[in-house]
């Protein structure tokens, strides 16, 4: 896999008790994939939206010797 492209926002400082990413899969095809991110600062039970993006990739194949 390569990437194909990517854009990340930040969106708000990076601050909390820890830092929670989730990542999903858009669309999964033969060749392209797209992706998106989202990264919540976390404090005590308050999740805040610090950064969101998305990310094609795509599937190289082996060369053939």
């Amino acid at each position: 896999m390569l990437t194909v492209e990517y854009k990340i926002n930040l969106l708000a400082p990076a601050v909390g008790d820890h830092l929670e990413a989730i990542g999903t899969v858009l669309k999964s095809g033969r060749t392209l994939t797209v992706c998106q991110l989202e990264v919540y600062g976390v404090r005590d039970d308050r999740r805040t939206l610090v950064a969101n993006g998305q990310q094609t990739l795509i599937r190289v194949y082996p060369r053939k010797r």
